[in-house]
């Protein structure tokens, strides 16, 4: 299998990342947060959203693609990190996911691999993963990410969902 093509995101790519949001929540998250939520995902509402939101993405945010033979396989997200109302010079990941046909074949890790490379004039970049979600921990701490401590609930349908913090030091 070829390496996956990792490039920015264009309009036309909305309604296939969706897609591959959506199955990576019920994939990844399943017996992780509450399964009605999870049905509830919606792929044509989602691509709304990000349709819309598509013109108007925040100050450095960057979202990419992987390609593999002139097909989606995996999207990522990545930008300035979020620490509430203080700025920081760290990046964050916000998100990545892999297309399930193609889960374990390097397209995590050439999106990973791309979005830390845009970043590497930051110290360091952050993402954040829910507790129990060990394959995706295991394929951070591959990469060189750590946990560092942090711990963060989250709500979903009205569970707390315990999530950590991973941190991986970049070009300084």
């Amino acid at each position: 299998m070829t390496d996956p093509r990792v490039r920015p995101m264009r309009f036309a790519d909305c309604d296939r990342v969706s897609q591959i949001r959506v199955r990576g929540w019920r994939s990844a998250y399943r017996g992780l947060v509450p399964q009605s939520y999870l049905d509830a995902l919606s792929v044509s509402a989602d691509a709304e959203r990000r349709r819309a939101r598509f013109p108007h993405t925040a100050d450095g945010v960057v979202n990419l693609v992987a390609e593999r033979a002139g097909e989606i396989v995996g999207w990522a997200a990545h930008g300035p990190y979020r620490a509430g109302e203080t700025p920081t010079d760290d990046a964050e990941l916000y998100a990545l996911y892999a297309d399930a046909a193609h889960l374990g074949s390097g397209v995590g890790r050439a999106l990973l691999q791309e979005s830390v490379r845009q970043r590497s004039s930051h110290p360091r970049m952050l993402l954040w993963v829910l507790k129990e979600n060990t394959r995706a921990r295991r394929f951070y701490e591959r990469a060189g990410f750590h946990a560092d401590g942090a711990e963060e609930p989250f709500e979903v349908d009205g569970v707390t969902v315990p999530e950590v913090r991973y941190v991986k030091r970049l070009g300084h």
